[in-house]
Order: C-alpha cells, then structure tokens, then sequence
C-alpha cells in the first residue's frame, strides 16, 4: 500500500520554543520523527515547515525526508497538510498520514496501522487510540474518544468521557475502565484534506481546541481502532523532554550491545 506522511512542524511553541530542532541524543526532534515514519513504510516523507531553520536542519541531518516550506499563517496541521499536497501535486485517492513533529517515540507500526485501517475503511479519515486509566481520564491534555458500534468516534473531548457517573460522583477515580484517550496520527484521502478546507469552523472546535471536531460536526466519519503498539510518551514539556532523552539514550545502549 502506498502513502504519503507528512509531519506538520512549527518553530514557534508556547512551551518549549524551537521544539522540533530540539536535540535527542545527537539528532532535532523533527528528523527523529522522520526516521520513524521511515521506518513505517511511508513512499514519501514531506516535513512541512514555515521556518528556515527547521528546514535546513532536516536537509542537513541527511534523513531521506522531503522538507515543502508553507505559510506561517495555518491554524492547524491539516491546514498545513493542505497546502503540502496542492503543492506536490497529490491525487484524491492518495492516502495521506498527518504525523505529530512531536511524537520521536511514534512506533512505525502504528503508522502503517492507521493507513491500513483507511484503506478498509469507507470513511474518509482514520485514526487511533489506546486505552487510558487513573488520573489521566482527568488530564485535559490527554484527549479522550468515544467510539460506536462500527468503529467510528462518536466525540473526542478533554474531559474524562464517558463520565462514570456513579463511580466519580462517590469520589472513586479509580474506577475508570472503558476509557480510550486519542492518539494524535491521522489518516486521510487527499480528496477529504480539500473538503476540509471548505468546512467552516464550528463552536465545538473552539470550545475544545480539537480541530478533528470539525470533522464530526460536519457529518463526516472517522475510523479509529486500537493501536497495535502503546505509543510512548510525546514532548509537551521540558520534562517530557528529558525523559525521551533517557529512552533514546537506554534504546542506544541496548543497540550497542548487541
């Protein structure tokens, strides 16, 4: 199957500026990421940048990626996905895979996943989750989806969805057990990227800052499953930072050795 990832990467970050050029063990956030899609099967990998910056350090890393310069003036990844596939001339049918410029850690397997998953899928847009437990349900960074029958989302939201109504209303927040929290790799037909595009922004969008709700709001499907592999953490914080680091740094080790 063939497809295309395009990693969205912007320099400005209101908590970790300059993020995708950060350094992991030796090599920019950005060009760790696209070693990753790499190594998922991708025909092509596009980072789509508004900064300079960004990209010379993926010309210079030597990583087989394509680097396509966009306006600094995007709201959204999928806005700067548009842009990419008018700009590299993509067809309708062509699959397309949006991957986070902060997810080093993204397993390459989930990648081919969730192209795999839109190809099957009637739906025009796809995308996955893993389960998630405890204080997390509650954390409005860890984003949460409700799934039907089909396999299509119902709602993503920051709020701990569904609401375990008995159970959180007798302070056990514990009980959590049928919660998914999204994971933020999408699928999509190129055809459907230029759709969106026409799409006007809905209320629901901004209120949650989720821009797949525009999607929903609209009428449009999206198809989610389970990832194969539980991805690792993505880089949020400084923290965060510093723990991929270790991961990176403890996954050479093991390399080395063997």
């Amino acid at each position: 199957m063939r497809y295309t990832v395009v990693i969205p990467s912007r320099y400005a970050s209101t908590r970790l500026p300059g993020k995708p050029l950060l350094d992991i063990m030796g090599k920019p956030m950005v060009v760790r990421v696209a070693e990753q899609a790499l190594k998922g099967g991708a025909e092509r990998v596009i980072v789509a940048t508004d900064d300079t910056r960004i990209r010379d350090a993926v010309l210079a890393s030597g990583v087989a990626a394509e680097v396509c310069m966009t306006s600094p003036d995007h709201n959204s990844g999928t806005e700067r996905i548009a842009e990419v596939v008018n700009a590299v001339k993509l067809g309708d049918q062509e699959i397309v895979i949006n991957v986070q410029g902060d997810e080093p850690l993204i397993p390459p397997e989930n990648i081919a996943q969730v192209a795999d998953l839109l190809e099957c899928s009637q739906a025009p847009m796809a995308t996955l989750c893993a389960r998630v437990t405890g204080e997390d349900v509650f954390d409005p960074n860890c984003v949460k989806v409700v799934i039907n029958y089909q396999g299509d989302a119902l709602y993503f939201s920051r709020a701990p969805i569904p609401y375990e109504r008995n159970s959180f209303r007798a302070g056990d927040m514990s009980a959590p057990r049928g919660h998914a929290r999204h994971i933020g790799i999408y699928a999509y037909r190129v055809g459907f990227i230029r759709k969106y595009m026409t799409l006007p922004p809905c209320e629901i969008e901004a209120l949650e800052s989720l821009e797949q709700l525009r999607v929903l709001y609209h009428g449009y499907r999206i198809a989610v499953t389970y990832a194969e592999t539980d991805p690792l953490l993505g880089v949020d914080t400084a923290e965060d930072l510093e723990r991929v680091r270790k991961i990176f740094s403890e996954m050479e080790k093991k390399n080395k050795q063997h």
